[in-house]
């Protein structure tokens, strides 16, 4: 196995099977330190730089919390506007990054440009972790929704995933990469116009990932392990919610997760996964099910960026 030392992470697509079960390996071993609220000091000599061109509340904060926790130090920006790079010079990544290198011992970075992060670890001579790019994937996502998996079944293996929500999102990129590691069967269901493109179909096809497209949550939740959520509809997020008040875009029933459809079709031990934020897709009445792991999920967020860090970083190997 690779070691992960000084290695960027940009995309699932690279991961080896024994590398997930590695990561996830240092997420046991590190829990117990964001479990009891302390901090410890792996990482005292380090500076995490976040790099965020795009809004984000969990995938930054989870990544400077994960630092903290290590006893390291954060630095960066949330807003592109804040930068040279979203004023009048529109500065390149390559000249930004040649000079954050300088700052910091490892960049995470979030980009609306697909490819970004990936850019940026052609010029940077420390790790790059993707928090997410564009279109593209969001592999920290991924592996802390895999771990939370791993955790609450004990396995991934045998298990069957409905994926509900926009296809083309970087986290269903990133998980039906995962797919192909595992021996996992997937629905995916979605509004035909966020359906999987032709391209990625095939290349899911040559790595033998099985998917079927299904018309409806109501059609195959009876067969699903793990209910995996993304929204079908964004709100207008340059409009507060007084501002968009009767614009609320509503989830047509067919993409929906409701706590009655749970209670008569899903499986008793089957759990919901999201990311939030969520709008209608996952009403609030699941929260307080036996399905429900998404707040779990948030926790692991925490403890994978932690592991991520520690193992990008060398303190651990």
């Amino acid at each position: 196995m690779r070691s992960f030392a000084g290695r960027d992470i940009l995309s699932l697509k690279e991961f080896e099977r024994e590398e997930y079960f590695r990561v996830f390996e240092v997420c046991d071993r590190l829990a117990p330190i964001a479990k009891e609220r302390r901090n410890a000091d792996l990482l005292k000599d380090k500076t995490l730089l976040t790099a965020f061109y795009q809004p984000s509340t969990r995938t930054r904060m989870a990544t400077e919390a994960a630092m903290h926790r290590l006893g390291g130090h954060v630095l960066g920006f949330a807003d592109a506007r804040m930068t040279r790079a979203g004023d009048f010079y529109q500065e390149p990544i390559k000249d930004t990054v040649r000079m954050l290198e300088f700052y910091a011992d490892v960049i995470a970075m979030r980009h609306f440009q697909h490819g970004a992060p990936a850019e940026a670890a052609r010029w940077a001579s420390v790790p790059v972790i993707n928090c997410g790019d564009g279109w593209g994937e969001h592999p920290t996502q991924v592996l802390t929704d895999l771990y939370t998996t791993w955790k609450e079944k004990g396995t991934i293996d045998g298990l069957k995933f409905l994926l509900v929500g926009d296809m083309r999102m970087r986290t269903m990129h990133s998980i039906l990469y995962a797919f192909s590691q595992f021996d996992v069967e997937s629905f995916v269901v979605c509004p035909p116009e966020m359906s999987l493109l032709p391209e990625f179909k095939a290349e899911l096809d040559e790595r033998s990932v099985v998917v079927h497209e299904v018309e409806s949550v109501e059609k195959c939740i009876g067969e699903a392990d793990v209910i995996y959520m993304e929204p079908v509809v964004q709100a207008d997020y340059t409009k507060g919610r007084d501002e968009r008040a009767g614009e609320l875009p509503t989830t047509p029933e067919a993409y929906r997760v409701t706590r009655r459809l749970l209670r008569d079709r899903a499986k008793s031990d089957a759990i919901v996964l999201h990311s939030l934020p969520r709008m209608d897709e996952l009403p609030t009445d699941v929260d307080d099910t036996r399905h429900a792991r998404y707040w779990v999920e948030a926790f692991n967020g925490v403890v994978m960026r932690m592991a991520l860090l520690a193992l990008v970083l060398g303190a651990v190997e």
